[in-house]
């Protein structure tokens, strides 16, 4: 604390940032950044220091964003711009760069129109004040792409990367060294892809790899995002040993930085977890994905390249893939060459070959040869049908899997594999062409969990266009109002269910009642489980038979949140069948006595400990209580909507 020259108290604000930085330096993680942001915060207010404390709530929001504490970053974005106000400093330098903040404290929290509008504002105020070289000028453009992405505007995104690149070379002391312009090359990666043009895209990972190694920067935060750009390369290219070991480092780097609860930790799971199993799958890694071997001479120009006899022990997702790429693409490339650079295809919805469960018994029923080809509605009416016929035309066969045998469920108006418009793709799995806005949460709690676990599942080989994926990620943006709400009436079904009826019905020797209740309780706690690690990153609870192989799958990945809860569950159902109907263990007078029940209840209340534990976590409850009802309150309290409040 030092005093002005006009004699009022002074925070040390510079000492504060100075310790930052060498927390992040040194790679302290998140816990260590926490507290000194809120010592730094009590102090600035102590002093009455607003411009210190200005200094640290852009710090604050900074740090939440980057650990996936939206609901903190985006109230500290509010008080920054409410304090800008109070300072008079509209319209400063100070005023840009905290609206520039805000406006990345928003985007991360899935809050689109409140970004571009802080977006908007800051280049207007900026574009005055900074000089056509300032490296602030580039962070705006470089963080204007990503809203671009989110929003499924690729070649948008593209453009601006570009103006941030020709800025920070600009300016640049040494541009062979400067973690912002690999950074920048990082990001062109990502979009680069999205836009299907994989040569470029792999050469912007590259850049952004070799700046990094010549910088000496391989420990610094920011080559994470280098490094996980440099695996999605290599994971599109086929290289999938060299994909699992960029996210594997990516992931260290990322642990430590930002914790495991993070956004960026959750995303970068997810993506090793999908590069190991496409590495398992591999027989001796395969051929490149995005370089298939050339086709044999045949009879027609599309025959299937490879008519082994015995089928490759594929699964849905890989066969779809392959399909695609050594049969489809072709096609594509020399009849519809136009639409092959707007058209996404992979292959999502309902089945367990697209949510990734399928093994050799799924077989029986609607697998094989097959992928989705999703057109924009113009595209869809122009040439829809014509695609069709010639995805018809295709071989029924591809590495000894098919013809495909479709169910009558999965016939006519509901196939699942073949062309789509984008909007009646999601209208037929959903009832809606895009996800429901924010401000209609009666409709969000009308969709099924297994219904958005279709609709957000899957896998996409390819979006230039990029209007599937924003739909697709429309409904994986739960808004958090509503997730809330789901989580408390989850909450109180494991509480009735669990804690409190299946005790009680054994007592009354009503063993079919408590048998019942055990499954309104498993299903109430593995909803809850998926809502508390975020759909954005986890997806949504499936089609009940995939229930437990998606806990487990959900467990395996690093930074899950609540691994511990499935094997409780495990339990639970096992220990039902001896408690509520008799067997090993049951006791005397039907009421289920002995070590099965006691098993049982204690599997219930560990289950609900865990979950209990994970709620104060997050910041949703601040109870001790171990009867899940309790905490329900505290969750109301965190919801905003009137409606939701008070269902």
């Amino acid at each position: 604390m030092t005093s002005g020259a006009d004699g009022s108290a002074r925070y040390d604000v510079a000492g504060f940032l100075r310790e930052l930085d060498a927390a992040f330096a040194a790679q302290a993680g998140p816990d260590a950044a926490e507290r000194l942001v809120a010592d730094a915060m009590e102090g600035s207010r102590a002093a009455g220091d607003l411009a210190a404390e200005l200094t640290v709530l852009n710090e604050a929001m900074g740090l939440h964003r980057s650990i996936g504490r939206h609901r903190e970053a985006v109230a500290e974005a509010r008080e920054a711009l409410a304090l800008v106000g109070r300072l008079g400093l509209d319209g400063t330098e100070a005023h840009a760069t905290t609206l520039i903040n805000a406006a990345t404290a928003m985007r991360a929290a899935g809050r689109r129109d409140d970004a571009r509008s802080a977006y908007a504002e800051a280049l207007a105020v900026a574009a005055p004040l900074f000089g056509p070289r300032d490296r602030r000028l580039a962070a705006l453009h470089n963080n204007l792409s990503i809203l671009d992405s989110d929003g499924g505007d690729h070649a948008a995104a593209h453009a601006q990367l570009e103006q941030a690149l020709a800025i920070l070379a600009s300016s640049s002391v040494d541009p062979a060294t400067d973690i912002d312009v690999a950074a920048t090359h990082t990001n062109l990666a990502l979009v680069s892809f999205a836009l299907g043009r994989e040569e470029q895209a792999q050469s912007h990972a590259a850049a952004a790899m070799e700046i990094f190694r010549r910088g000496g920067s391989e420990e610094d935060a920011h080559y994470a995002a280098a490094l996980a750009g440099h695996a999605e390369a290599s994971f599109r290219l086929g290289r999938l040993a060299d994909a699992v070991d960029g996210y594997e480092r990516a992931l260290a780097i990322i642990a430590r930085a930002y914790g495991e609860g993070s956004d960026a930790h959750a995303v970068t799971s997810e993506n090793l977890r999908a590069a190991r199993a496409a590495l398992a799958a591999a027989p001796d890694q395969g051929p490149p994905v995005a370089s298939p071997p050339a086709e044999p001479a045949a009879s027609s120009p599309h025959a299937d390249p490879d008519p082994a006899p015995s089928p490759d022990p594929l699964t849905g997702l890989a066969l779809a893939r392959s399909y695609w790429e050594e049969v489809g693409r072709p096609m594509m490339r020399e009849r519809h060459a136009g639409l092959l650079r707007r058209a996404a295809v992979g292959l999502v919805g309902h089945g367990s070959d697209a949510l990734g469960f399928d093994d050799a018994l799924s077989r029986d029923h609607d697998f094989g040869s097959g992928f989705c080809v999703w057109l924009t509605a113009e595209d869809f009416a122009a040439h829809g049908a014509a695609l069709q016929a010639d995805y018809e035309a295709l071989p029924a066969t591809h590495r000894g899997h098919g013809p495909r045998v479709a169910t009558p469920r999965a016939s006519g108006g509901a196939r699942r594999v073949g062309v789509f418009a984008i909007g009646d793709f999601f209208e037929g799995l959903t009832g809606y062409a895009a996800a429901p806005a924010a401000d209609r949460p009666h409709e969000w709690l009308g969709l099924e969990e297994a219904t958005l676990a279709a609709a957000t599942g899957g896998q996409v080989f390819q979006d230039p266009h990029g209007a599937f994926s924003a739909a697709r990620n429309g409904f994986r943006r739960m808004p958090e109002d509503v997730r809330v709400a789901l989580v408390s009436r989850r909450l109180g079904m494991m509480a009735q269910a669990g804690q409190y009826n299946v005790p009680r019905m054994l007592d009354r020797g009503d063993g079919e009642a408590a048998w019942l209740a055990v499954g309104e309780f498993v299903n109430a706690a593995a909803s809850a489980v998926f809502l508390l690690n975020g759909p954005a990153s986890a997806g949504y609870l499936p089609y009940y038979k995939w229930r437990f192989a998606a806990l487990r799958a959900l467990a395996d990945r690093m930074g899950s949140r609540l691994p511990g809860v499935h094997p409780r569950l495990s339990d639970a159902l096992r220990l039902a069948s001896a408690a509520c109907l008799g067997g090993a263990g049951f006791g005397e007078g039907g009421k289920g006595a002995g070590p099965a029940r006691g098993g049982l209840e204690a599997a219930i209340e560990d289950a609900c400990a865990q979950v209990a534990a994970e709620l104060r976590a997050q910041g949703l409850s601040g109870s001790d209580a171990a009867f899940l009802e309790h905490h329900r309150g505290e969750l109301a309290a965190r919801i905003g909507d009137d409606w939701l409040k008070g269902l």
